[in-house]
């Protein structure tokens, strides 16, 4: 590792929305980043790096020097594995934003002799931390609910992409974590009133996100299950919904609740913005591994590799609870 005030952190995919994010937090907080990616010309900061994701050699010569990585380049299923392995190569960590079902538990399916923190994201690392600390004491449950209450939802091209490669891989069908597996299927969305602290509002249950396979990765829940605001889904589904540009006025809540028997625990987060809140869940991770502050070694989920609430604790104010 380079000086501790040094720390350099490679971002690939550093041009896009969420990278832009990712590099602005690495600089506040005293890391030093260097921008990888296809194009240089797009590249933010004044380290740059080339290397297109098919490209081994390339990859290697980007991450040379580095600490560790973080990967903001999806769709994930066509950037993890390569971006993985070289990586391990380098022999630094990975921690990646990925909020693609099949692409996270790929990463899951593989081993690597460093850390590996997928999903280290709003979607999948702060459903995955908030359902571990919920679940403090307990060493199993019966059910994890997450419920996202977006204000709205502009999603970024990335989004799009990502999105589209997930239903392909999935021949149209929608995946639902029940039973203690992911189980792939044809049935409509239930449309439910969640009861979040502001008062109950429609969601579409079983609207699963990367919740579905962070949380089983280390916790023996059979059911887990996730929802989504039912006017935060639309814009996501509407073709003219637009692009976010900067930092938006886009709040969220994410209400969790697990339950055991007849006991229940509940946990809630606020905050703005679910792309840019993704940079400090990833930064802090990429700064506990580097500082040693992780429970695991190879692959692991968020809640599995750090304490969680103290993680929860650390991301003050950009995300509250209560």
């Amino acid at each position: 590792m380079s000086g501790v005030d040094q720390r350099t952190v490679a971002v690939y995919g550093a041009s896009g929305h969420t990278g832009r994010f990712v590099v602005a937090e690495l600089v506040e907080r005293g890391f030093a980043p260097v921008s990888v990616g296809r194009d240089a010309s797009r590249l933010p900061g004044p380290e740059v790096r080339v290397a297109p994701v098919d490209d081994p050699a390339a990859l290697d010569r980007a991450f040379t020097g580095v600490d560790a990585v973080i990967n903001c380049a999806g769709p994930f299923a066509d950037t993890a594995g390569p971006v993985i392995a070289a990586a391990g190569r380098a022999s630094v960590p990975y921690v990646d934003v990925a909020a693609e079902i099949e692409a996270n538990a790929d990463t899951f399916a593989r081993e690597a002799t460093t850390p590996v923190i997928p999903a280290m994201a709003f979607f999948g690392g702060l459903g995955d931390l908030l359902v571990t600390a919920a679940m403090g004491d307990w060493t199993t449950a019966d059910e994890a609910h997450i419920a996202y209450g977006l204000s709205g939802w502009r999603p970024t091209e990335g989004t799009r992409r990502a999105g589209a490669v997930s239903r392909e891989r999935r021949g149209g069908k929608r995946v639902r974590f029940t039973g203690g597996r992911l189980d792939y299927h044809d049935d409509a969305m239930p449309v439910l009133d969640w009861p979040f602290p502001s008062g109950p509002r429609p969601v579409y249950g079983e609207f699963s996100m990367a919740d579905v396979v962070t949380v089983p990765s280390h916790l023996p829940i059979p059911e887990v299950r996730t929802y989504m605001t039912t006017d935060a889904a639309g814009d996501l589904a509407a073709p003219d919904t637009p692009a976010p540009t900067g930092r938006t006025d886009q709040t969220f809540v994410v209400d969790v609740v697990v339950r055991a028997g007849d006991q229940e625990r509940r946990i809630t987060a606020r905050g703005q913005d679910i792309y840019a809140v993704s940079a400090p869940l990833a930064v802090e991770a990429v700064d506990r591994v580097l500082t040693g502050r992780i429970k695991t070694s190879g692959v692991a989920s968020a809640g599995a590799a750090f304490d969680a609430a103290d993680f929860l604790r650390a991301l003050a104010p950009r995300i509250t609870l209560g």
